[in-house]
C-alpha cells in the first residue's frame, strides 16, 4: 500500500512540475502568458497572433523597392515566459525573433533569424516599450563608416494594427536613416 501511494505521489509531483499551460495549443494557438512571467512580456499583447503586413525596403539613397506582402505571426514560448514572431513573405526571404526581457538589465533582447544566411552568432537589439511604441537599438556603423545605432521602432500599436520601421541613426540623432517599413492588420 506504501507503494501505490509514493507512487501516486510522484506522479503528482512530475506532473505539476511540468505543467505546460500556456505554450501554444489547439485552444491557445499562440499561447498564453505565463503568471510567474515578468510583466513586460505582456508588451507584445497586442502584436500576438497572425497580421497580414506589407513591407517595403530601400534599393539605395533614392529608390524604394516594390512592396511585398508578407504575413507575421507573434506567439508566446518557453511556456509564456518570453515572445517569439516569424515572418513568411512573398519574396522567399523569411525570418524571426526570439524576445526575452531581463529583469536585471530592464531591457528586452530580442535575437533576430533570417533564412537569407545563418550566422554562428544572433544579431540582438535592446530596448523597451514606452506607450504605444516599441524601440530596439542595436550598434551599427552607416555604410560609410559613420558610429550609429540601427533603431527598430513598433508603432501605432493597437489591437487591430501596427507599423514598424528600421532606420540608420546616429549616435546624436541628428541623422534618420529609415531603410525598411512594415505596416500590418491583423487577421487573427
Amino acid at each position: 500500500m506504501k507503494a501505490i501511494t509514493l507512487f501516486f505521489m510522484l506522479t503528482s509531483i512530475v506532473s505539476h512540475s511540468q505543467n505546460f499551460d500556456y505554450v501554444a495549443n489547439n485552444q491557445n494557438p499562440y499561447g498564453k502568458i505565463n503568471p510567474v512571467a515578468p510583466k513586460q512580456v505582456a508588451d507584445y499583447s497586442e502584436l500576438i497572433g497572425k497580421s497580414s503586413c506589407k513591407s517595403v525596403s530601400r534599393v539605395d539613397q533614392n529608390t524604394w523597392a516594390d512592396t511585398v506582402q508578407m504575413t507575421w505571426v507573434f506567439k508566446y514560448i518557453m511556456n509564456g515566459m518570453a515572445v517569439q514572431d516569424e515572418t513568411i513573405k512573398e519574396d522567399n526571404v523569411h525570418s524571426g525573433s526570439i524576445r526575452q526581457y531581463n529583469y536585471d538589465s530592464a531591457r528586452w533582447y530580442v535575437h533576430y533569424y533570417t533564412s537569407s544566411g545563418a550566422v554562428p552568432t544572433l544579431p540582438a537589439w535592446e530596448g523597451n516599450r514606452e506607450g504605444n511604441k516599441i524601440t530596439l537599438f542595436r550598434d551599427q556603423r552607416s555604410p560609410n563608416g559613420f558610429e550609429g545605432d540601427y533603431r527598430i521602432t513598433f508603432s501605432d500599436i493597437s489591437e487591430n494594427s501596427f507599423n514598424w520601421v528600421g532606420e540608420w541613426v546616429s549616435k546624436n540623432g541628428q541623422i534618420v536613416y529609415p531603410t525598411w517599413r512594415i505596416y500590418c492588420t491583423k487577421e487573427e
